[in-house]
């Protein structure tokens, strides 16, 4: 596997194939900001010349910057065979060569899946009642990150 930058043929393939990976209508969520304005830290992974996997992901203007996971996805046929700790292993290593001390995701309740992956990789788990506004709860994920003079 590797990861490489998303380029905007990526892009338009991954809101073709978005709903089908994720089993439901969920192309909204791969909107062409994290593409044109927030790409930097997006990306795919390929095997063999096939992607297999995509993250869209940015950086915060805070002081240091946070790295956000906004969105991933995993082939269906590709599914626990490690592409998920792949990208976010680049994503985290990407964050912190850009001097995140931290990086956050959220989901919504209920997405055992997502919750048990995070909590694999090292992630910590909350609920936040009020996260999404009065009474719409979400699941924040954050990772303390190790700086690379550290390592």
């Amino acid at each position: 596997m590797k990861a490489r930058p998303l380029a905007k043929s990526d892009f338009d393939q991954i809101v073709q194939v978005i709903d089908h990976w994720w089993g439901g209508a969920t192309r909204h969520l791969a909107h062409p900001i994290f593409f044109y304005e927030l790409g930097q830290l997006a990306c795919v992974v390929e095997e063999d010349g096939r992607m297999v996997g995509f993250l869209f992901g940015f950086l915060t203007p805070d002081a240091p910057p946070l790295g956000y996971v906004h969105l991933v996805g995993v082939h269906p046929d590709h599914r626990r065979r490690g592409v998920g700790r792949f990208i976010y292993a680049w994503f985290e290593e990407e964050c912190r060569k850009r001097g995140c001390r931290q990086v956050k995701a959220i989901t919504t309740p209920g997405n055992e899946g997502q919750v048990l992956f995070h909590q694999g990789i090292g992630w910590q788990a909350r609920e936040d009642a009020d996260y999404a506004g009065p009474g719409r709860s979400r699941i924040v994920f954050t990772k303390n990150l190790t700086p690379p003079w550290v390592d």
